[in-house]
């Protein structure tokens, strides 16, 4: 009987041995489940993808596999649907159909090459490597505006107003730059004002006025 025993121990660990220690996935009527395998054996932490388009709008769900390869696709309506398996480093497998209540194994397709794995990566694993420059490498926050530049740059210089504020409204800002454009002693020159309408001989009048 030791010997029968023994025999028995040896024959249920290398059935264990064979089929790698997974149990079945239980489903109900209206799940999808099975075990994805690769080249080397269960393939762990890819995603299984389950579409329809045979329902009013197109219907796509996703699970993830296990330590063990296992994925269940619970709660699906009533439809045809299209099953594979995607994940880093591989490309999409062939799409199987399997309606709800069926147990559907699926193989994982490792990719011939780096270049057609990434083309399946998905956005946010490009925005994970991105590593955004220190805040060193930007220049200090400008608080005044282009013309408040100008307007401090021209009162060091000497030839601006003291008195303008930096960050004065927009007619002040628009007077100093007048003021800066023609000066004082400009101003006492005559002006010549021409109306409209009047002849010729009366504007030659207000001129010399």
């Amino acid at each position: 009987m030791a010997v029968v025993s023994i025999l028995l121990s040896a024959l249920v660990i290398a059935i264990s041995g064979q089929t790698g220690g997974r149990s079945a996935v239980a489903i109900d009527n209206d799940d999808i489940g099975g075990v994805v395998t690769g080249p080397r054996g269960p393939e762990a932490g890819v995603w299984v993808i389950a579409e329809t388009r045979t329902l009013p709008t197109r219907f796509i769900r996703s699970v993830v596999t296990d330590d063990q390869g296992r994925y269940l696709v619970p709660d699906l309506p009533k439809a045809d649907y299209d099953i594979w398996v995607r994940g880093y480093g591989l490309v999409d497998s062939p799409k199987v159909k399997a309606t709800p209540g069926q147990t559907v194994n699926l193989k994982a397709l490792a990719a011939p090459d780096k270049k057609a794995a990434a083309s399946y990566y998905p956005a946010q694993y490009w925005y994970a490597l991105m590593q955004m420059p220190p805040k060193s490498d930007f220049p200090a926050p400008v608080k005044a505006g282009m013309a408040s530049r100008r307007l401090s740059a021209a009162r060091a210089s000497g030839s601006g107003t003291s008195s303008t504020p930096t960050a004065a409204p927009a007619v002040i800002r628009w007077a100093a730059r007048r003021r800066e454009r023609y000066p004082r002693a400009s101003r006492a020159a005559p002006r010549i004002h021409v109306r409209r309408g009047i002849s010729g001989s009366s504007r030659d009048k207000l001129a010399e006025a």
